[in-house]
């Protein structure tokens, strides 16, 4: 069989609570059972963890099937990316040393298989959404990052935690309807796809699995959906990219 390439964003581990998210959990990790014999190299874009910090020795409880999942990935000569989402911005080495991740920051330009990707998590690309952006300094500031790890990890994993289940009811379960005249992420790919060719734009963030074309189907924006309500993920076989549901 040939090997394939994989791509999956937004499980959000840990949400709604350590319990509830146990199934959630435990079926994404029989989707990373399912594919690792036949996978060449596997794309993580974001947001894996509903909320993660590292402290210089420690790190949130639990996840240990999935990480595991993962090391066994890079174990077997598989790499896999990760890409810094806005639930997981803190993520530093922990993965990177434990589970042998390449970690990515800001957007990411790859040539697979002869075909030229465009890749980032999403949250604060483009023009408009100012106010996250606003927030998003604030959180990457490096002194309030050190303030934050100052607290007590029980104080502060519990007050993150909270805040970021009730950023994510805030926002509702469900993606808004997609606009290609409206969307930030899309309108941010026509800019691109006007300066530099890109045959895929892929993206999660966006909680809704979608192919669109852009500029009369010369490349395709993707956004890979979520592991909340649709638990899709993005398969590249080296000439068709295709959104799949993971129903096992």
């Amino acid at each position: 069989m040939q090997k394939k390439i994989y791509f999956a964003s937004d499980v959000h581990l840990g949400f709604p609570g350590y319990i509830e998210g146990r199934e959630r959990e435990l079926r994404f990790a029989h989707w990373l059972d399912s594919i690792i014999d036949h996978t060449e190299e596997l794309y993580l874009l974001g947001d894996i963890f509903d909320f993660w910090f590292e402290y210089k020795r420690v790190v949130p409880r639990g996840y240990t099937r999935i990480i595991g999942r993962i090391a066994q990935f890079s174990d077997k000569g598989i790499p896999v990316h990760y890409f810094v989402g806005n639930h997981d911005l803190w993520l530093t080495d922990y993965l990177t040393s434990e589970a042998g991740i390449i970690l990515h920051r800001s957007p990411y330009q790859v040539s697979l298989r002869g075909k030229l990707f465009y890749m980032a998590h999403g949250d604060g690309l483009g023009n408009g959404d100012y106010g996250y952006k606003r927030l998003k300094k604030i959180f990457t500031n490096k002194t309030l990052r050190w303030l934050f790890a100052g607290l007590h990890p029980n104080i502060a994993l519990k007050f993150a935690l909270n805040w970021s289940k009730n950023s994510r009811y805030s926002k509702g379960l469900v993606a808004e309807p997609f606009d290609r005249n409206t969307d930030i992420l899309f309108q941010y790919a026509v800019e691109l796809e006007r300066s530099q060719h890109h045959d895929f734009y892929v993206f999660g963030h966006r909680h809704r699995p979608l192919i669109e074309p852009i500029k009369n189907n010369q490349s395709l924006f993707i956004t890979l959906g979520d592991w909340l309500t649709h638990f899709s993920y993005g398969c590249y076989d080296g000439e068709t990219f295709l959104l799949n549901k993971y129903t096992s």
